[in-house]
């Protein structure tokens, strides 16, 4: 009776997973698809619970409480800005989790204690151990980068790549080895340990700019080491999400490179996204800057009949989607129209602008993608870019030196005017100047976003 009562809620876990996974595909399904992907966890979670073959709750109800404990605050509390690094930390204790429980699998078999190791088993056990000790590593380099605890520039050095290459070798062969003798046990212990040092070593070249695409690539590692526990537990629903899991962070990973147009091999080993300090300022330093005061900027909203609005990563820090989204509200009442532009990459992560305007109550329907939206930028009267740097950048297009060059960009320097909201001239992740700063239809109204937006809507208000 528990076993087929295990199972049922498996399927139903399963069904969920897959539906949740399927609404985040639309923006006004995917709070439903995130609610629907959590019930199903509960499912899991109560199936396993109820299996027949625990003889002992004690540090599970433990485990229970420390998890809930620690993921309340990190899905509460975390701001938006910091769900990349966020979400490198939640990756690396469920690697870690699947590291522990491998371990133990392989000592336990060893000693007796358990179902024995035949070679199927071994080599799911030993492809879950190297998948996550390299996904804990890599992970934790990837959080120190986003949070900027680690420098986010490329941090290479001669020959990283064949020492890389030669590091994964050692770490197959010994793998090769574990499968083909299990009692091997210091080809198993070398095998982890070296894949751990292996995910530090293929993380730190790669710049804080490429950090979202190694997140959901290390999202695809820790899912598939979840699969392969599944495999050697005998348990269909850690194959199940694991397999999901891995095959969504490796077309995710493989999206956003084609997103900057990039292929995925530059993205790990070209130690692209985040150049010397002295390149971020360029030429460009001596360029002159078109400076707007906010009633200036707020009389040319007011009059405007069509305006798109270009959000970016410092609207997300500035936390001003409240304001953007009131200030859209008086531009129509005053019958302007206003459309909301969305680069796939802008941000932090994918659909992080979708999120931020979503908590404003700013309507789906008004979001375009940039395929979408490129074609009506030459007859809009006023660009808006608020905190966007590198998609924006027409470097992209017309500088084949730079090295974001080809990337698909915003093509916000085709507006008749453009107004550009930031602090200052600081460069974006790709550490390069931005001509569109430079050109002549551009203003730049420099301050907090926030701060600068609610002075539009009190200015657009009196005009």
């Amino acid at each position: 009776m528990r076993d087929n009562l295990t199972q049922l809620s498996y399927v139903v876990a399963a069904v969920l997973f897959i539906l949740g996974l399927r609404s985040l595909t639309r923006p006004d399904k995917a709070r439903q698809g995130m609610q629907l992907a959590a019930v199903g966890m509960l499912f899991a979670i109560c199936g396993t619970l109820i299996n027949h073959e625990i003889v002992d709750y004690r540090w599970i109800a433990g485990g229970l409480v420390l998890g809930a404990i620690i993921g309340y605050p990190l899905g509460m509390w975390v701001p938006t800005t910091a769900l990349p690094q966020r979400i490198a930390m939640s990756l690396s204790f469920g690697a870690l989790a699947s590291v522990l429980v491998g371990v133990s699998e392989y000592y336990n078999a060893l000693h007796g204690v358990g179902e024995a190791i035949g070679t199927a088993r071994m080599a799911a056990l030993g492809f879950e151990v190297l998948l996550g000790s390299l996904t804990v590593t890599g992970a934790l380099i990837a959080f120190g980068k986003l949070q900027e605890i680690l420098p986010g520039r490329p941090l290479t050095f001669p020959g990283q790549n064949l020492a890389n290459g030669l590091l994964f070798l050692i770490a197959f062969v010994l793998l090769v080895l574990v499968i083909l003798d299990p009692t091997r046990t210091t080809a198993f212990y070398s095998m982890v340990g070296l894949a751990a040092v292996l995910g530090v070593l293929m993380v730190i070249p790669i710049g804080g700019a490429d950090m979202p695409v190694v997140v959901a690539l290390l999202n695809s590692y820790c899912g598939l080491a979840a699969a392969a526990t599944g495999f050697a537990l005998g348990n269909s629903i850690l194959i199940i999400s694991g397999s999901l899991d891995g095959a969504s962070g490796f077309l995710l990973s493989i999206l956003m490179s084609k997103a900057m147009n990039r292929s995925f091999s530059n993205v790990l080993f070209g130690a692209f996204g985040g150049g010397a300090p002295a390149a971020a300022v360029g030429a460009g330093g001596a360029l002159p800057v078109r400076a707007i005061s906010a009633e200036d900027a707020a009389i040319q909203l007011a009059y405007a009949s069509r305006v798109i609005i270009v959000p970016g990563y410092g609207m997300a820090v500035a936390q001003a989607q409240h304001q953007v989204r009131e200030l859209a509200e008086l531009i129509e009442k005053r019958g302007g129209e206003v459309k909301y532009a969305i680069h796939p990459v802008a941000g932090r992560m994918p659909g992080h602008m979708n999120v931020l305007l979503a908590e404003a109550n700013v309507p789906y329907d008004r979001l375009y993608d940039m395929d979408e939206i490129n074609g009506e930028f030459p007859q809009t009267d006023v660009a808006l870019v608020i905190g966007a740097n590198d998609v924006v950048n027409p470097a992209a297009r017309e500088d084949k030196s730079s090295p974001i060059y080809g990337m698909p960009i915003l093509d916000v320097d085709r507006a008749k005017t453009v107004i550009v909201l930031k602090r200052g001239m600081a460069a974006g992740f790709a550490g390069i100047e931005n001509m569109l700063f430079h050109a002549p239809a551009t203003s730049m109204l420099f301050g907090d976003a926030k701060a600068s937006l609610s002075k539009l809507v009190s200015e657009v208000k009196a005009a």
